[in-house]
Order: C-alpha cells, then sequence, then structure tokens
C-alpha cells in the first residue's frame, strides 16, 4: 500500500468515525469507539501486508483481517465502512455476505416480487421478511394448516411461541400484515382481512409522536447553511427539498433531471413509497437553491440523476448519503434532530396553513389515512387562536 492509498484509507476512517457519532448522538445504538479502534486496527493490518486500496474491501481481506484483529467486532466494522464508502461512490461495491437463499412455496415467492415491484422495499428488508414469513410457513406445515383457512387464533398462537423482545415482536407482526393483506386484497385467498386484527397488547402512554423544528429552529438551520464548497451547494438544495417538499431521502435521490420543469418550478416525484407518483411545486427559494447546485456544483457524469458524488465516477448518491449530510447540518445548527423531522416539519406547516388531512396524505406520498395522522401534532397555536382568541408568538 502506498502512501496515497495509506492516506485515503486513514481519511475514510475519520469520516465514516464523525458519521458514526452523528447517529450515535441520534438513535444511541451504535459505538463509534469500537468501531475506530477497529478500523484503526485495518489500517495497520494493511499497511503491515500490504494490501492494495482495490483489495481492501473484498472477502478474502474479510477473513484475514478478522483472525489478524483483537477485536470482536472487526468484521462488522468493515463491512460497514465499506456500505460508507460505495454511499459515497468512493468504491464500486460494498463487501456482501453471501446469504443463502432460502425458496419458499410459489405464493410466497410472488408476494415477495410483489413487494420489491410495488412498494421498491430494499434488499435488507426484503430479507427480513423473508425469514419471517419462513418460520410462517414451517409453523402451518407443522400444524397442518392451509393460508386459506386461517384464523386470527392460528396467527395469535404463532405469535406466542417466539419469546423474543417487544421489538423483534412487532418486526414479526408488521411483516404478517403486508402478507395477510396481500392475501385478501390481491390474492383473494382469505375471505376475511385479518391484517388489522393481528395488534400486540396496548402500550398507554408510551407512543411518541414524530418531532418537528419550530420556528426559530427553522431559522436557525437555514442561517447556518453555508455555500462556500460544492459540498456545501448540494447540502444547501437536499436541506430545501426535504424542508419545503417533505421527501424522504430515499424519494430525494431518485430525483432526475428530467424531473425537474425550472420554467414552471415544479418537480415530478414518478417512484414513491406508496406507488402514487405526483406533480409538486417547487417553493422559489428551494428552486433557486437547486438551479444553483446544478449550474454551479453538479459535476459532469453520463448519470441523469440531479444528486451525485464528488467522487470520480460521480454517481448517485445515496439515501445513506443523504441522511448523513442533513443530519451533519442540523448538528452544526446545535439541533438534536433527524433528517425525518424535516418531514415531519413540512406536514406540520401544511397542517397550519389550512390544508385538509386528505390533502397532507397525497402530497406526503402516503398510501394510508392513519399514517398521515400520526405525523400530525395538536396544532395548539390554531386551537388557542380558535377558542381564546389569543395569538402565541
Amino acid at each position: 500500500m502506498g502512501d496515497n492509498e495509506t492516506r485515503m484509507l486513514l481519511k475514510a476512517v475519520l469520516d465514516y468515525s464523525e458519521w458514526v457519532k452523528t447517529m450515535e448522538a441520534h438513535r444511541g445504538t451504535l459505538s463509534s469507539l469500537r468501531y475506530t479502534q477497529s478500523l484503526m486496527d485495518l489500517l495497520i493490518f494493511t499497511i503491515d501486508n500490504g494490501i492494495a486500496w482495490k483489495d481492501i474491501f473484498t472477502l478474502e481481506t474479510l477473513e484475514a483481517f478478522k483472525k489478524y484483529s483483537r477485536f470482536k467486532q472487526a468484521s462488522q466494522a468493515l463491512i460497514a465502512l465499506s456500505r460508507f464508502l460505495f454511499s459515497h461512490g468512493q468504491i464500486d461495491r460494498p463487501i456482501e455476505i453471501p446469504r443463502p437463499k432460502t425458496l419458499l412455496p410459489d405464493i410466497y415467492e410472488n408476494y415477495l416480487l410483489y413487494q420489491k415491484q410495488r412498494f421498491l422495499v430494499s434488499d435488507g428488508h426484503s430479507h427480513n421478511v423473508r425469514k419471517v414469513l419462513s418460520v410462517f410457513h414451517d409453523y402451518l406445515e407443522r400444524e397442518q394448516l392451509q393460508l386459506s383457512a386461517l384464523k386470527i387464533e392460528h396467527l395469535d398462537a404463532f405469535m406466542a411461541e417466539f419469546k423474543v423482545a417487544p421489538v423483534t415482536r412487532r418486526l414479526y407482526r408488521y411483516c404478517l400484515r403486508g402478507f395477510l393483506k396481500y392475501l385478501y386484497q390481491e390474492q383473494k385467498i382469505l375471505r376475511k382481512d385479518l391484517a388489522p386484527l393481528l395488534v400486540g397488547p396496548p402500550h398507554v402512554g408510551q407512543v411518541k409522536p414524530p418531532k418537528f423544528l419550530r420556528p426559530g429552529e427553522v431559522k436557525n438551520l437555514f442561517a447556518t447553511l453555508k455555500l462556500a464548497t460544492p459540498v456545501d451547494i448540494r447540502t444547501y438544495a437536499i436541506v430545501h427539498l426535504a424542508y419545503t417538499l417533505g421527501l424522504r431521502p430515499i424519494e430525494i435521490t431518485r430525483i432526475t433531471l428530467d424531473d425537474l420543469t425550472f420554467s414552471k418550478g415544479e418537480l415530478t416525484l414518478r417512484q414513491r413509497k406508496a406507488d402514487n407518483p405526483i406533480t409538486l411545486p417547487i417553493a422559489k427559494n428551494t428552486l433557486k437553491a437547486v438551479s444553483a447546485y446544478v449550474l454551479k456544483a453538479r459535476p459532469k457524469s453520463p448519470y441523469r440523476h440531479l444528486f451525485l458524488s464528488f467522487q470520480p465516477p460521480f454517481k448517485p448518491l445515496s439515501s445513506y448519503a443523504v441522511t448523513l449530510y442533513i443530519s451533519r447540518t442540523m448538528k452544526q445548527a446545535g439541533l438534536s434532530s433527524t433528517s425525518y423531522w424535516l418531514r415531519h416539519t413540512y406536514a406540520q406547516n401544511l397542517l397550519e396553513m389550512g390544508r385538509s388531512i386528505y390533502e397532507i396524505k397525497e402530497m406526503m406520498g402516503h398510501q394510508n389515512i392513519q399514517t398521515t395522522r400520526v405525523y400530525l401534532h395538536i396544532d395548539t397555536k390554531l386551537m388557542r387562536k380558535v377558542l381564546f382568541d389569543e395569538e402565541l408568538p
């Protein structure tokens, strides 16, 4: 490994460590110290063994490094680093551990394909659903039950078998509800929609509503944004889109140059989570931010995606990277918030503007009105004005 490649790896480790700290502050689920220690071990390992940059992120190096490192999470740290670099366009592909794929009967495989095509779910999500359906299929085989004969009692009995954490149990129910809805609505195999009946015990007072930014916090956030570098200009445009249109990080990454009509000030979202494309007006300041990025910062590339990395070959940004840049900006503004707070703020702003919940549902790209309800807080400012004729600052 040459000096340039050593510096590349060191910079990659430091950038990744900074991102982990940002996520740790918001989620409390990662350990930046343990991962950084493992990756510093990786730096020494690659130098001692003369491993070139192109050979670091391979299964062969992963296995050798796992035997070399004194840290238990060494392999997880290397895999995570490879995904981070891939999302920033710095390597061609991340390290992927081959997963044995268990083939299920056609009805299950058709559902997994339906999910992939209709809802654009990730490979990781599809893998989790497959695991749940595989266990469910084994249960039905053992109990000699046909899908068409399913009752809620069978589903409750299935769920009662698992001695797992509440969060895992919720994942099982979530995956099963999607499958049950498919059996009822799309395949007509079930006579009754069992999905709404598959619920857990009530948790009174434990539901945490989505959080949103107050006007002063929004003002502070935009005052923090800079335009000194191409990365700053790109981040400026991303934050504007997330705030003024309530876009998910994955939706921001899917925007192409063909989706924008600058003369009309419109953006067409063709791929949305609920499979309902929509054309939205772009706010004047947001249009200026996007235009500045396209004209002054966006690198030339054969890709038509709006947001690209700044490392050759200038590939489209991933949702992973979009989340990172928004979270980093919020941290710089002194806000303990995540990228999704901007989406929640957008929904709250629509409510204050007098939009109906049905209009908000369409603009948010929700499939179910109940999802939209969760996003909306009681508008105490509007309530006090109506009931008590009070104006709050």
